[in-house]
């Protein structure tokens, strides 16, 4: 029997294109969107599959600033995760909630 080798699942490296990147951030903010460092964890999978220092660059922040705030153990300002949407090219939302 032969073992078979796997490795983590990395969703970055699955974002590809802009449409890729902006359905992932609809999918997290539909299924974790009353938890703030879900949301946070996901815009830093999406920073990662564009490429940190230029995220962190646009948004104003320092890379390790980034990596901290997005890392879903972090507690980023809503000022920061503002910045970093909109680094990103993406736009929040919203409609009515279901009851």
């Amino acid at each position: 029997m032969s073992k078979v080798k796997t490795r983590p699942w990395d969703s970055a490296e699955h974002l590809k294109t802009e449409d890729d990147i902006a359905e992932y951030f609809e999918a997290c903010l539909q299924e974790g969107g009353d938890d703030p460092a879900f949301i946070a964890h996901a815009l830093g999978v999406i920073a990662r599959a564009r490429g940190m220092s230029e995220v962190a660059r646009d948004a104003g922040v320092s890379r390790e600033g980034l990596y901290k705030a997005l890392s879903g153990e972090g507690n980023p300002s809503f000022d920061t995760i503002l910045r970093v949407i909109t680094a990103l090219g993406l736009q929040l939302h919203a409609t009515k909630a279901h009851a």
